[in-house]
C-alpha cells in the first residue's frame, strides 16, 4: 500500500490518508481481506502521527470500507456495491453543483449544459 502525504493540501492528513485508501480499494490495488499496515507501523513508514492514522482507520471502519480484529490487525472489507454506488453519486453531484454554479455565473442555458451532457455522456450510453 502506497499512501502520499501534501503538506501543502488544504486537506487535512488522515483525509488524505482515507482518501488514498478509499481509491485504492475501489481501483482494486487493495482486495478484500487484504491485511493493511498496522496504525504504528504506517505512521513509521509516512512519518505521520500515531493518532492521525488511528482517526482515518476508525473513520474507514465505520465507512465499512476496513474491519478491525483486536489483536490481528486492520484488513480490508468486503465491497458493498451499495457503498460503492453511493461514493459515486456523491462525486457526481459535487461535481455537477460545480457545473451549475459555473453555468449560472456565465448565465449559460440549462439546454446547454444538457447537450453537453449529451455529448460527453453519447446519446447511445
Amino acid at each position: 500500500m502506497r499512501v502520499i502525504i501534501s503538506n501543502s493540501s488544504p486537506m487535512p492528513i488522515y483525509e488524505q490518508i482515507k482518501e488514498t485508501i478509499i481509491e485504492q480499494i475501489m481501483n482494486d490495488e487493495l482486495q478484500t481481506n487484504e491485511p493493511l499496515p498496522s496504525i504504528r507501523n504506517l505512521a513509521s513508514e509516512i512519518k505521520i502521527s500515531v493518532m492521525t492514522i488511528k482517526k482515518a482507520y476508525d473513520e474507514l471502519e465505520k465507512e465499512g470500507y476496513l474491519i478491525q480484529v483486536q489483536g490481528k490487525g486492520t484488513f480490508v472489507a468486503p465491497k458493498n456495491n451499495e457503498l460503492v454506488k453511493e461514493n459515486a453519486q456523491k462525486e457526481i453531484e459535487k461535481h455537477l453543483n460545480e457545473i451549475v454554479n459555473i453555468a449560472l455565473k456565465y448565465k449559460i442555458k440549462k439546454q446547454d449544459i444538457k447537450d453537453l451532457f449529451d455529448i460527453f455522456y453519447g446519446s447511445d450510453k
